[in-house]
């Protein structure tokens, strides 16, 4: 198999697609800001947000404020924030496994953190322990995946490795599917049963200032950790024996980014509920369109993740009365390009 974050010629020039994305994130994110069943002018969302450090008039309702202050500014941050961080991650993972398919979802690492913070809703438990028990069952459901797959991750190469890592997913999925549907058989139906199903499906409506800053805590020390192994990962990309030729650490490089990437999509989990496919759709977008050299990849999966998930939560939030799950509407966008992918390395085709 190609390694997955071979320099590949994008359509656009990295450089420039750092610059574009740049450009386009702030732009969607006030865009975000005025959209939704009650719609405010996109003038009066920058007013009421420069107002916070400017000497401004009012001319807005306090309704008006108090929605973009309290309800859709902490909203798109989270989404930008978990965004970014799912993308990197399913980068970081491709890279470790040496295989285009990974993603924590995929691989189990989403159904270990939903089971943790599960269990964390059966304990009546704040966020910090439910960050805490998904982050456990993140780090899990990967090193045991890791180890199903034969402690190579899939890392052989060829359609064998691939299928291995997804079998090994599915298996591992599987465990902890039982395990959170035994929680929902035990939870109490008037409080906890309610809590645990709108929460697995994924949404942001519960995005407030203190949820968002234990998100950037916690999300920061995962994505550090990937961005200092930013390098080692490119190596790895290229196969273990190559990265041992050049005197890099494996085992540690592997087991650094397995904690920072568990703690980035149990953060993600925790606070958001399931949110897939992010992690495997953005990693092939960025190497379609920028390439993928290591010394701009991670920034542009960052930006591009954050992009992404803000335009998916605002789209879930403002196309019906009620509210869509975020996490159906990941999932209708990346199974489309999962099949497409499968289907070209069946075909002997290079998977992005």
């Amino acid at each position: 198999m190609t390694p997955v974050s071979q320099p590949s010629g994008g359509r656009i020039g990295p450089r420039a697609g750092l610059v574009l994305l740049g450009a386009l994130c702030p732009v969607v994110a006030l865009l975000a800001l005025g959209i939704g069943r009650y719609d405010i002018p996109l003038r009066t969302a920058i007013a009421i947000l420069a107002a916070q450090v400017a000497p401004i008039e009012p001319w807005w309702s306090e309704i008006e404020q108090h929605l973009i202050l309290l309800g859709r500014l902490p909203r798109v941050l989270l989404a930008a924030l978990v965004g970014g961080g799912l993308g990197i991650s399913g980068a970081a993972l491709q890279a470790l496994f040496r295989n285009p398919l990974a993603d924590p979802q995929l691989i189990g690492v989403s159904a270990g953190a939903a089971c943790g913070g599960v269990i964390g809703i059966l304990l009546d438990g704040n966020d910090a322990l439910l960050v805490g028990l998904a982050l456990a069952g993140g780090i899990g459901a990967l090193l045991f995946v890791h180890w199903l797959a034969g402690g190579d991750g899939g890392s052989s190469g060829g359609g064998d490795g691939v299928l291995t890592l997804v079998l090994a997913g599915v298996v591992v999925s599987a465990v902890f599917g039982a395990l959170v549907a035994l929680a929902k058989f035990v939870a109490d139906p008037q409080s906890q049963l309610p809590t645990m199903v709108f929460w697995l499906l994924g949404s942001l409506a519960g995005a407030d200032y203190p949820r968002l800053a234990l998100a950037a805590a916690a999300t920061a020390v995962g994505l550090f950790l990937l961005w200092k192994l930013r390098f080692p990962l490119h190596v790895m990309s290229l196969g273990e024996d190559e990265a041992r030729a050049v005197g890099l650490p494996v085992r540690r490089v592997r087991v650094v980014a397995m904690c920072g990437i568990a703690l980035i999509t149990a953060t993600s989990v925790a606070l958001c509920g399931v949110i897939g496919w992010v992690g495997l759709v953005v990693p092939h977008l960025v190497r379609m369109l920028f390439g993928g050299h290591f010394r701009h990849f991670m920034v542009l999966n960052a930006l591009l993740g954050a992009l992404y998930m803000v335009g998916v939560d605002t789209l879930a939030r403002s196309v019906t009365d009620a509210e869509l799950p975020l996490g159906a509407l990941t999932a209708l966008a990346g199974a489309p390009l999962f099949a497409w992918l499968l289907r070209r390395m069946r075909q002997g085709g290079r998977a992005c």
